[in-house]
């Protein structure tokens, strides 16, 4: 796996309260994840405590593309969706028929997300991203009903190797998918998942099996979709019984990353 293009807010009503990379010099920091039996990643590379929502290291994607996966919500870059209060980040949804008004989601309108100065543009018109037609009276599809954020480094930062901690606390409710993911800043040996993906945290808003009280950590790989092993690199992880969920209290997700061969974590 190549370089990594920075940590992405996939999610509908994330709060972030810290975003830290550690790389592999020398240089004292203590972390909050376990350090024993792992390699010691000293050299703070990357931190953000979210005092300010800053623009020239976070980018909106502005896309209704889905992410290829026909998600309910597109993307965009407005301050109801995405905000920084009292040094935490929120990613937060609202219905698009509150910006758009409600007939419009479903006929007669068109979402133009293609933008007009760089600031604005669309970041990926996959799967009709850029441009979306209400239609449908005519039998087609109605304009994607929520309006959520997703926030990138790829054009900022990146990584090869080291410790990651996110300090987050997930949504609670029905139709919430919270991520945070890291994804190659070049596809270096092809296209996904070919290029590897590093999912840190993937959980559920609503309750059940794998809800909130859940999240997994997968590793995409493969050489083209349809042939992605992804269930031999991925863990589920579970709150014990009683204990809050992971709505009730901000909790560190992290990443021991290393090179092949090295020691990432002792069993």
């Amino acid at each position: 796996m190549g370089v990594i293009g920075g940590v992405v807010g996939f999610a509908m009503a994330t709060k972030a309260k810290h975003a830290t990379i550690i790389g592999m010099t020398d240089a004292s920091r203590a972390g909050v994840l376990p350090t024993t039996g792992v390699k010691d990643f000293t050299n703070l590379v990357f931190s953000d405590d979210f005092d300010t929502l800053n623009f020239s290291v976070w980018q909106h994607e502005i896309t209704a593309s889905g992410a290829g996966n026909w998600e309910f919500e597109y993307y965009t870059n407005n301050r109801s969706n995405s905000y920084v209060n009292d040094s935490v980040l929120y990613i937060q949804p609202t219905l698009t028929s509150e910006t758009y008004g409600s007939d419009n989601v479903w006929n007669g309108f068109t979402l133009d997300l293609w933008g007009s100065t760089p600031a604005d543009q669309c970041t990926s018109n996959a799967f009709y991203g850029c441009s979306r037609a209400a239609q449908a009276d005519a039998g087609g599809n109605a304009i994607n009903p929520i309006q959520s954020a997703r926030l990138r480094t790829v054009n900022s930062f990146s990584f090869k190797y080291g410790r990651v901690e996110v300090r987050a606390k997930l949504p609670k409710g029905d139709w919430l998918w919270p991520a945070i993911w890291l994804i190659p800043e070049h596809n270096e040996y092809g296209q996904w998942p070919a290029s590897g993906e590093i999912d840190i945290m993937e959980s559920r808003g609503n309750a059940g099996e794998y809800g909130i009280n859940s999240f997994g950590s997968t590793l995409h790989w493969g050489p083209y979709f349809g042939q992605d092993p992804y269930s031999l690199t991925h863990e589920q992880y579970t709150v014990g019984s009683g204990s809050p969920s992971l709505a009730d209290d901000f909790h560190v997700y992290g990443l021991y990353w290393v090179s092949e061969g090295e020691k990432g974590a002792e069993e």
